[in-house]
């Protein structure tokens, strides 16, 4: 399971700017924002951020100014893959170190959408397990039992992230990641397909 909320594109305008100082071509520039405050490319605009974005990574660093930040509640075993891509990445995540007793287990608190009947049935008595040592926690504060509830915790546990990409970042995620055998990364990929120009300036081929 993974869940995509609040996402922000940012800088747009300055980026597509950036991308005209080489040929000092701002006279050009024919973008311009709609009555909702989207910034719209124009003709002539588009036609430079493909033609850049398809030229390869040294043409393109104007991608590297489109921002994007976004939400993400995934399992622990799709961040530790995620976690491959730090670089120009930033992620703030909610701490299971400090607040992983603050509420009650469930089985909603897990990414458990693909397991079979048998274990999902078994993944029940791990929750129902995990909450005992979660009270027993709260009332002993004992260190022994926060190391039950860490070491025992599945690695289908969500965690929720804010998240800050930038649209060269998601290319390179977008390619090698858009066929994984994991359904997680093939939702983050059609949540890529959903920002603005993706399909011109992120998912095109190569």
């Amino acid at each position: 399971m993974l869940q995509v909320d609040k996402t922000s594109v940012m800088n747009f305008e300055n980026a597509i700017r950036g991308a005209r100082n080489p040929m000092n071509s701002w006279a050009r520039m024919d973008s311009y924002y709609d009555k909702n405050g989207n910034y719209i490319l124009g003709e002539n605009d588009l036609s430079l951020a493909m033609r850049l974005a398809k030229a390869g990574s040294d043409h393109r660093k104007y991608l590297r100014m489109i921002f994007v930040s976004v939400d993400i509640t995934a399992p622990l075993y799709w961040w530790k893959e995620y976690d491959t891509y730090k670089i120009s990445t930033v992620a703030n995540s909610t701490s299971t170190m400090h607040k992983i007793h603050s509420k009650p287990f469930s089985i909603e608190d897990f990414s458990v959408d693909h397991l079979t009947p048998s274990s999902y049935a078994f993944m029940e008595t791990v929750v129902k397990k995990l909450e005992e040592i979660r009270l027993e926690y709260i009332e002993t504060k004992s260190k022994e039992t926060w190391y039950d509830m860490i070491q025992l915790l599945p690695s289908s546990y969500n965690q929720m992230r804010t998240c800050t990409f930038n649209y060269e970042n998601l290319i390179n995620m977008y390619r090698a990641r858009k066929a994984h055998k994991l359904q997680e990364w093939h939702t983050f990929c059609d949540w890529i397909q959903t920002l603005p120009y993706a399909a011109e300036l992120i998912t095109f081929e190569p």
